[in-house]
């Protein structure tokens, strides 16, 4: 919590103004009357430093700034995502060339890809082929990877999840 004018509670401040410039180490009685006479709030920017640290300046304008800055930050964060894919047992080599070009382009956004490969009715009993078929599927995907989990049996089917190097 941001504490202004009379909520601080430190003996001695290290007064900032406004553009960043260090004023020195004044009372708080002194730091208030400094602030009242420049027509500015006294906020308390850094409470945990030797003395505390505070800045001369409007406090809704500190406000806006800190509400800036945190959305700068945020728009500068990636989101890392997971993506999911689903391919069929039975699909063909010219489909699973498609599925896994876009697994390569996932992979090189940073992204982690959950594999699903669907079985339905009685190819479910066939586990072991639907695995080596699964295996043959990741060889063609040319990006870099590592397999967070191994091939298991969930849902629909098969499931495996990889994520770049």
């Amino acid at each position: 919590m941001i504490r202004i004018n009379h909520q601080i509670q430190a003996k001695e401040l290290r007064l900032i103004d406004e553009e960043g410039a260090n004023l020195g180490v004044f009372t708080l009685s002194e730091a208030l009357q400094k602030a009242q006479e420049s027509g500015t709030d006294l906020i308390e920017v850094s409470p945990n430093a030797q003395p505390p640290i505070a800045k001369l300046m409007s406090f809704d304008k500190y406000r806006y700034q800190e509400v800036k800055k945190l959305k700068k930050q945020k728009s500068l964060q990636k989101e890392q995502g997971n993506k999911q894919i689903r391919v069929g047992v039975k699909a063909a080599l010219h489909d699973l060339q498609i599925s896994a070009d876009k697994i390569n382009k996932f992979l090189e956004e940073k992204n982690v890809v959950d594999i699903q490969m669907t079985m339905r009715g009685r190819e479910k009993a066939n586990k072991d082929w639907a695995k080596q078929r699964l295996q043959e599927f990741m060889k063609l995907i040319t990006v870099e990877h590592k397999v967070i989990s191994d091939i298991k049996m969930g849902g629909y089917g098969l499931l495996v999840r990889i994520a770049p190097k």
